[in-house]
């Protein structure tokens, strides 16, 4: 009798150790334009959660919902708009009450370093001096959507369309730039800032809504307590001077 219920304490705790590593994985997929931010910030979620380790995975709004969308092991899912975070709680993917906003930005557009042709508006990338332009995929890529409607509310998206070299996410529009492979670019200004000695800032472009970051932890994550303790840090003094170093905005 004894050897069995040392048998079944021993299975307890081998469930409990199992489950414990479970819940200490914390996989957060994140829009490309946060890169910096939450790695900076992952190892100050771990040091107040000992035993957690935050699993980071960056790329496109629109292909990590699609991951998502596709049974990716996420816990919590963090975009750069409203409007891909709308997709994902639409589809039941994602726990709307526990939805924040935690971080804003803003849309410029850049060119290389050494460009001599530098638009002063938006009407000038229709000229003869910007014959190929980063954009991000609108289809997918949020700062793409941004741009589109921007041109489109400015009349310019049917002029500046046919110059679009398409990007999948909004640091390889960067990359375009930096490399001088196009002649201009929309990005985040927090992403302009992170190699100013390769692309320059010629103006920031007024959206028809606000660049806004959502989070939410997803409805199948098996560390829920823990995915929702991740978004509401984000809204944390702690984390909004990370995001502030960083040079996003309030959100």
């Amino acid at each position: 009798m004894k050897t069995a219920v040392r048998h079944l304490l021993a299975a307890s705790c081998l469930a409990g150790a199992a489950l414990g590593t479970q819940a200490a994985d914390l996989t957060v997929s994140a829009a490309a334009s946060l890169t910096q931010a939450f790695r900076a910030l992952a190892p100050l979620f771990e040091a107040a959660h000992p035993g957690t380790k935050v699993l980071l995975n960056f790329g496109a709004s629109g292909a990590l919902l699609q991951q998502i969308a596709q049974g990716a092991p996420v816990d919590v899912f963090a975009s750069a708009d409203e409007a891909t975070m709308d997709q994902a709680q639409a589809r039941g993917l994602v726990q709307a009450a526990q939805r924040r906003d935690f971080a804003s930005n803003a849309l410029v557009v850049i060119v290389p370093a050494a460009a001599t042709s530098v638009p002063k508006a938006l009407a000038d990338l229709g000229g003869g001096a910007f014959a190929r332009i980063a954009i991000g995929l609108p289809a997918s890529v949020p700062v793409g959507r941004y741009t589109q409607r921007a041109l489109v509310a400015a009349g310019l998206w049917h002029a500046i369309e046919p110059k679009m070299i398409g990007a999948s996410n909004v640091r390889q529009a960067l990359d375009y730039v930096a490399r001088a492979e196009v002649d201009a670019g929309f990005v985040y200004a927090t992403d302009a800032a992170l190699i100013p000695g390769k692309v320059k800032v010629a103006l920031t472009v007024a959206t028809v809504e606000p660049v806004r970051y959502p989070a939410a932890p997803l409805a199948a994550s098996p560390n829920a307590a823990l995915a929702a303790r991740f978004v509401g840090f984000l809204g944390s003094a702690a984390a909004q001077a990370v995001f502030a170093k960083h040079g996003f905005g309030k959100p």
